[in-house]
């Protein structure tokens, strides 16, 4: 199957993929180049990657993995940066949170990111956009969205919310890893019992505006909350289903329940290719169980590129690899279709300004 042009290899090998995905095997099911919207609701545009592998040059680094990024069949991505990113320290147990900022320092945090991000967007071949109406399989760019991981960067107050709405953001996850004034999260005490009085007024006006509202990390209560609120879609944008307690980061994985409330709302959920899965046939398998619980419409692609824990996907090359695979397991042409991408267009062009 061909990419674009020809993949450049060295900047995305982060895992190998499982000795399953053979192209071979899926031959009878290889689709046209171009022939899905491939869409990831959760990606990041490679400060990890470059901070390790290039330093002191990290623009260049990032710079390359942007542009690899778009050498795939992605169509669109949530480029997402990390609100709370200050607060954070990797340990050999997952994240630690290191204290709170103080007024003024996540908002600054946000601005310095939201400069670079929108910088690689002019300087890289992604097409920088705010509305659903270019989604197109037959996109010759990938398109750029902005999302914030984590509303620290708010810091309770709803001009923050119009600047970065101006500043180009469509998507805010309300929670991330350092609990906030927003709502309560997975991995973390509860603070409010779900969503804070500025939370729900919060939800209001992100509706008002046609923001995207992103439950990644948030608890069932909050998402509860949220879902009650809302009068638009919401998302979930990168998690699983619940499966053995033990597993590797099981808190981050979801009920059944917390994954109707999504799908209730006409939502979508972005199936979490993390090491939370044993291998990528066993992604695969668990994208099915999502399906199986909320509907083929409610499913979608949360890949976390460049911030995932031990993934079994973990470049976009695999796209069309994985659209196989999902035939190989029973979907129809059309149901993959919809789990690739069209599911978050439709839903983006339910959300979104000028559609």
């Amino acid at each position: 199957m061909q990419t674009r042009k020809e993949f450049l290899k060295s900047a995305m090998t982060v895992a190998a993929i499982s000795p399953f995905l053979n192209l071979n095997s899926f031959a009878k099911f290889a689709l046209p180049n171009n022939e899905f919207v491939y869409f990831d609701l959760h990606s990041h545009p490679g400060w990890n990657f470059a901070k390790k592998n290039f330093g002191d040059n990290a623009d260049a680094g990032i710079s390359k993995l942007v542009a690899n990024m778009n050498e795939g069949h992605l169509t669109g991505a949530f480029y997402a940066i990390v609100a709370d990113a200050g607060l954070l320290k990797p340990t050999a147990n997952g994240i630690s949170v290191t204290g709170k900022y103080t007024a003024g320092e996540g908002w600054t945090m946000y601005k310095k990111q939201v400069t670079q991000l929108k910088a690689l967007f002019n300087t890289v071949d992604i097409q920088y956009s705010t509305t659903a109406k270019d989604l197109k399989a037959s996109n010759k760019k990938t398109l750029g969205y902005i999302a914030v991981e984590g509303g620290d960067f708010l810091e309770g107050k709803f001009d923050k919310l119009e600047e970065a709405y101006q500043d180009g953001v469509r998507s805010i996850q309300l929670v991330h890893y350092a609990p906030n004034e927003i709502g309560d999260l997975q991995t973390a005490d509860a603070s409010f019992n779900g969503l804070s009085s500025f939370g729900k007024e919060l939800i209001k006006k992100m509706n008002e505006k046609g923001m995207v509202i992103d439950l990644a990390h948030a608890s069932y209560q909050t998402t509860k909350d949220v879902a009650a609120i809302s009068k638009a879609p919401i998302i979930l944008s990168h998690s699983m289903l619940e499966m053995e307690a033990d597993r590797p980061i099981a808190k981050r994985a979801i009920s059944k329940d917390h994954a109707k409330l999504i799908a209730d709302s006409g939502g979508v959920i972005g199936a979490w290719p993390s090491g939370f899965n044993k291998n990528f046939d066993e992604y695969v398998d668990n994208i099915k169980r999502l399906v199986d619980v909320v509907g083929i419409n409610h499913v979608g692609i949360g890949t976390d590129m460049d911030a995932n824990f031990k993934p079994v996907l973990s470049k976009y090359s695999e796209f069309p690899k994985l659209a196989e695979a999902l035939q190989f397991k029973g979907f129809s042409q059309k149901e993959t279709g919809k789990i690739m991408g069209e599911n978050a267009k439709i839903v983006l062009s339910k959300i979104l300004k000028n559609k």
